[in-house]
């Protein structure tokens, strides 16, 4: 402590051989006339400016030996962290040093030293070592070790936003295209959440017919599919025939023999309201093998459209595929596979437990993870969809069963579809068992 080597922001005479005198003229490193008191030096340095690349040092010596005091108060200039402070609480009456920071730079020959303070390490043998704080000694070494723990911390918090996935514009792509409505695409499908569940069934309605089971609903679909597939319809005709179908048979009962009159009737329905060339009634009959007649059909068209009081403008799961898929950022084998798998669920009796935007997100999410062979749900399909992958894993599990059965029984309907060259063969893709193999 009694050396000029504990204070790191004290300048020695030695090393300010060449430096400039505030008055001109060189300092010089001897004893003699040169020297200058510190008194004076203070006196001279009052009030000036800090220079940006000194230590600054009030007079508080030449006014401890002036006032007899024995703790002298040097402000700090610099700001100090947090850790550091918790360190220091309760003695910024007696701090220890002046810490100025970047460190000293030496002076050159070129140099102003009107707001430098040269100090000569002989001008503190006079000091005691109980003057000084024992703290001082470690205060720069403290204040390094700070420094370099805060920029880890920052390196840390940098790395950590790196790794956060955005969330990606999905409609950036089409601000131009007046047929993506992309100022009202948000807004379409909030409404579309907010209303689906009008378009939903009890799921255990078939418990009040009294002729019809599950079962025999699973053969009318299958059977559709098929005949949705020959007439080559479009897909949003499939979705719009099943729900048509559920809604109707919710409400009223219907005997066996009649099942698959309300299900051509359906597609008929359908037909009218979603496709530009419709077929006739004499289609309908024949691929029924002539099992009804034309009265029989129109008949029963007027029972349904009644029954559900025209309202046929609901979102189907076929809604939220086209726009989830989008959010998936998926491609043709992906997109071919997610249709698969969620007309897989189209049979199934107990998927009707499910509203039609989780069916849709649970079919990608199951895609992705069969083509990825991992669990896989980005920000971007998790905020557009509005279900995390939490909340899919159930209905997924029970995808990979069907998707694991298909082809196998008499329901082949789907796999049959699936299985050409027209839907790139996604019914021979090798289900995702890991998904219902790993531990609840």
């Amino acid at each position: 402590m009694g050396s000029d080597e504990n204070f790191p922001g004290v300048i020695r005479a030695s090393n300010t051989q060449g430096a400039l005198r505030p008055g001109g003229g060189k300092i010089t490193t001897g004893v003699g006339n040169n020297r200058r008191a510190l008194s004076t030096i203070n006196k001279n340095i009052i009030g000036a400016p800090p220079y940006p690349c000194a230590v600054h040092k009030r007079g508080v010596f030449a006014e401890k030996n002036a006032a007899g005091n024995k703790n002298p108060v040097i402000p700090v200039h610099r700001p100090v962290t947090r850790k550091f402070a918790a360190q220091l609480a309760g003695k910024e009456q007696h701090l220890p040093l002046e810490v100025a920071r970047p460190p000293l730079q030496p002076f050159s020959s070129t140099h102003q030293t009107d707001e430098c303070i040269i100090i000569d390490a002989d001008d503190y043998k006079n000091v005691d070592d109980d003057d000084v704080p024992m703290f001082v000694q470690h205060t720069e070494a403290m204040l390094e070790e700070i420094d370099r723990m805060d920029a880890e911390i920052e390196m840390e918090d940098i790395d950590g936003e790196e790794e956060e996935e955005p969330v990606m514009d999905i409609d950036s792509c089409d601000k131009k295209n007046p047929l993506a409505v992309t100022e009202y695409i948000n807004e379409l499908y909030a409404y579309y959440k907010k209303t689906e569940i009008s378009s939903c069934v009890p799921p255990n309605y078939m418990a009040q017919q009294f002729d019809i089971n599950e079962r025999m609903r699973g053969i009318l679909i299958d059977w559709l599919i098929e005949v949705h597939y020959k007439f080559e319809l479009m897909d949003e005709t499939l979705y719009l025939t099943i729900n048509l179908i559920d809604r109707f048979l919710a409400v009223q009962p219907v005997i066996r023999k009649k099942l698959q009159l309300v299900g051509i009737t359906a597609l008929l329905l359908a037909c009218k309201y979603e496709e530009v060339s419709v077929p006739v009634v004499e289609d309908l009959i024949l691929i029924s093998d002539k099992a009804y007649c034309r009265k029989e059909v129109l008949d029963m068209e007027k029972l349904m459209i009644n029954t559900l009081q025209f309202n046929m403008s609901l979102p189907t799961p076929y809604v939220f595929m086209r726009r989830f898929l989008k959010a998936a950022l998926s491609d043709k084998r992906m997109e071919l596979l997610s249709f698969f798998i969620i007309e897989l669920c189209l049979v199934e009796y107990e998927m009707l437990q499910f509203p039609p935007s989780l069916l849709a997100a649970a079919a990608i999410f199951t895609a992705q993870c069969t083509l990825f062979g991992c669990k896989k749900w980005s920000k971007t399909s998790e905020k557009h969809t509005n279900y995390t992958q939490e909340e899919l894993m159930e209905c997924a599990k029970l995808m990979v069963t069907f998707h694991q059965k298909a082809g196998t029984g008499k329901l082949t309907g789907v796999h049959k579809k699936y299985s050409t060259s027209k839907y790139g063969f996604a019914a021979k893709t090798e289900p995702a068992f890991f998904l219902i193999n790993e531990e609840l």
